[in-house]
């Protein structure tokens, strides 16, 4: 009997979260912010000036794991990814990325530098594939709804929302 395939058949799993950069009001660092929370700003700002805020969407807490063979044990290399992809002026499809791709892990003892930059390059890839596969699914436009009602809520309560003040 086989086993069965990894991740139910797919030999790339892309995750991510996603924050449409047209989201974000404020880039100033709390000053109780931890580290790691004030680095993250700091990265959304730069993402924010290299590339403005429409069809601009910031992936984070982002992945891609590429199964070489059926044994996850053996022949897996998985990246951890951040970064900005780009959308046509509908947001309907990635145009481009511009993402920190990073080798996080590895059970591929073959693995050499030149198959490290060669499947990097393929997260970028992988990474617009998925990123359609969500904007497809309506998770992007749930996104963007809940911005607009978020911001129709704030314009009608004079900008303050939360707490009743």
């Amino acid at each position: 009997m086989n086993p069965p395939a990894p991740a139910e058949g797919r030999w790339v799993d892309v995750e991510f979260d996603c924050l449409p950069l047209r989201s974000v009001t404020r880039v100033d660092v709390p000053f109780d912010a931890s580290p790691a929370y004030e680095q993250f700003v700091l990265r959304v700002k730069a993402a924010l000036e290299k590339h403005g805020a429409h069809n601009a969407y910031y992936l984070y807490s982002a992945s891609c794991t590429f199964h070489l063979t059926n044994d996850p044990q053996q022949g897996t290399v998985r990246y951890s990814v951040e970064g900005v992809v780009l959308t046509d002026t509908e947001d309907r499809k990635s145009r481009g990325c511009d993402l920190t791709v990073s080798l996080a892990e590895e059970t591929c003892p073959w693995l050499t530098e030149p198959i490290v930059d060669f499947l990097a390059e393929s997260v970028r890839h992988a990474v617009m594939v998925e990123f359609d596969r969500y904007i497809l699914a309506g998770d992007l436009e749930k996104t963007r709804m809940r911005i607009e009602r978020v911001r129709a809520e704030a314009e009608a309560t004079g900008g303050f929302i939360g707490m009743h003040l």
